[in-house]
């Protein structure tokens, strides 16, 4: 029986937050194609690729598996996942009321691996945990942008605050009238 323990030289950060946690650091990018439906700012995501820096592929499948994982987390705490908290309580405990994606919420993702070695990674590697799904808010985020010109910093990004946004844009209030010239008998808005 054997065992061995990877343990490499790196530098933990002293007082003055400086110093190397990481012997070896993963590198990677993240494009998202999207489909914006201006009437509803119902995002639609056409085609997803994060490819990633990993040093050594030490089982690819499960490294492409790790991937698809974080992207689909990623999208998930970009477009919908969010916690409502009103006085402290959690409003939304159960998965009926918090959104999480599900397998029918898949779409076309491609996770091409881009390999080198790293000396300072075990066999060569370096890790793919939260590499997957660090990038991916950002990447929906800057695609919206790219569909429709409305950036939104707040996530998660709804077809709410996208829609509020177009508007902001166009210079219409919430009924989809010209801000300044409402007919007041055209839109009513109970609160």
């Amino acid at each position: 029986m054997a065992e061995y323990f990877y343990d490499p030289a790196n530098e933990n950060m002293g007082k003055d937050f400086k110093g190397n946690m990481s012997m070896t650091y993963t590198f990677g990018t993240h494009g998202v194609r999207v489909k914006v439906d201006e009437e509803t700012g119902k995002v639609k995501i056409l085609k997803y690729v994060a490819t990633h820096d990993v040093g050594k592929a030490i089982n690819p499948l499960l490294l492409e598996g790790q991937v698809y994982g974080g992207v689909m987390m990623g999208i998930g705490y970009a477009l919908s996942e969010q916690v409502i908290l009103e006085k402290g309580e959690n409003m939304n405990p159960n998965f009926r009321d918090y959104k999480i994606l599900t397998a029918k919420d898949v779409f076309p993702i491609e996770a091409p691996v881009l390999e080198t070695y790293d000396e300072a990674g075990p066999y060569g590697a370096k890790g793919i945990g939260e590499p997957g799904c660090v990038p991916t808010a950002p990447a929906v985020a800057n695609a919206i942008y790219d569909a429709v010109g409305v950036r939104i910093k707040d996530l998660p990004i709804t077809p709410e605050k996208i829609l509020a946004a177009i508007r902001e844009k166009k210079g219409l209030d919430l009924c989809g009238q010209e801000v300044g010239k409402e007919d007041p008998d055209a839109c009513i808005i109970e609160e």
